[in-house]
């Protein structure tokens, strides 16, 4: 576990659950995160959906499947950044919140329209937000990673194999080679990769940056 690690090695933190997409469960996580530490400086949204049901056209598309990746993605970046916002603001100080969109919410893919669909989401919510937020010096940016190496790639994998003879893991497999050949920088996304951005975004040194969605892509996506 996250938390156990930042406290074995001489950090403080504590593990809440909850569901983002839930107001109860929202506030809930958050009076305990308050109730702890005193106050909240920093808010990433790095909540999300399962990959792999929702990958399909969209003929085939369960209602229930997009209402689960709007839900979290979208949904529970509103429901996190709206009632951080309002201590960040009753505190005073100032405070940073970033949000997880994706190369995904800049240019769409086919079998991939309700993930699209929530990062194109976030990446709006995020402007609307810093402009909203700038006055009270709150710092509000989203990071677009291309593919990361995780888990969640074997979900992608399992859903966007091309037969019943190929397996998960072969395609996983592919999927990963085939970035590693075509990335300009010669190798798919790290979870470190993603991690030092917004370790950059929480940092005093992005004071004078709001608003953006920062690709973090090997020169895959540009734009």
């Amino acid at each position: 576990m996250v938390a156990q690690e930042i406290n074995d090695s001489g950090g403080k933190a504590i593990a809440l659950t909850g569901s983002v997409s839930d107001s109860d469960d929202v506030a809930s996580m958050i009076e305990g995160a308050l109730k702890e530490f005193g106050k909240i400086d920093i808010l990433v949204n790095n909540a999300g959906a399962p990959a792999g049901p929702d990958r399909v056209p969209v003929v085939e598309l369960e209602e229930d499947v997009w209402d689960l990746v709007i839900g979290v993605n979208l949904k529970g970046t509103f429901l996190m950044s709206q009632a951080v916002s309002r201590h960040m603001i009753q505190r005073g100080g100032g405070g940073k919140i970033i949000n997880m969109s994706s190369v995904s919410g800049k240019v769409g893919s086919a079998r991939f329209a309700a993930y699209c669909s929530s990062k194109f989401g976030v990446i709006g919510f995020t402007q609307s937000l810093a402009q909203e937020l700038a006055a009270h010096k709150i710092n509000v940016n989203a990071i677009c990673p291309s593919l990361v190496e995780t888990e969640r790639v074997y979900g992608m994998a399992s859903a966007l194999k091309p037969d019943a003879e190929t397996s998960t893991e072969e395609w996983r497999d592919i999927m990963v080679e085939r970035v590693n050949e075509n990335n300009p920088l010669g190798r798919i996304a790290q979870p470190q990769d993603v991690a030092d951005v917004a370790a950059f975004l929480a940092s005093s040194q992005s004071d004078y940056l709001t608003g953006l969605a920062i690709n973090v892509a090997g020169g895959s996506h540009m734009g």
